[in-house]
């Protein structure tokens, strides 16, 4: 969802969205969920107008630089997974993640903790537990893995 709200920024769709009095007032222009909605809106409406090969082209010319940065970053991994299996192999004892929660109900924020063997090693931040909690992950991994 992440990466549809950041290809939606980049497009600036947030200005087009028509929103209720609620979600202007809690910047919901810059929401993920909202942004990813629109981006997927906007893709159904140029397969409708313009058919399958028009939208695959638009597609993939709209997720290219998306995809070749996740790839760089190696993203395809899951980054809890790859860093359990990193911590194992390294024998560093047990990993643990602690996450503390912050706003109002509407719009929560999420940072987590990647603890291993009782030492935090790095954090991460989101906006749901498990987005924060693979930021943190990743973030770990790339300091043990050095």
């Amino acid at each position: 969802m992440r990466a549809l709200a950041d290809i939606a920024r980049s497009l600036e769709l947030g200005k087009y969205i028509r929103l209720g009095k609620g979600e202007e007032v809690t910047n919901g222009r810059d929401k993920n969920s909202l942004l990813a909605d629109a981006l997927e809106a906007l893709i159904g409406a140029i397969y409708l107008d313009a058919g399958f090969a028009t939208t695959a082209t638009v597609v993939q010319g709209l997720i290219k630089q998306t995809l070749e940065e996740a790839m760089a970053k190696g993203a395809g991994l899951d980054g809890k997974t790859a860093l359990q299996e990193l911590v194992a192999s390294l024998g560093k004892g047990t990993l643990e993640y602690a996450v503390i929660e912050s706003g109002p109900d509407h719009d929560k924020s999420f940072t987590a903790r990647a603890i291993v063997g009782g030492e935090e090693i790095a954090q991460g931040e989101g906006k749901s537990k498990r987005e924060a909690e693979q930021a943190a992950a990743r973030s770990a991994y790339e300091k043990l893995s050095i």
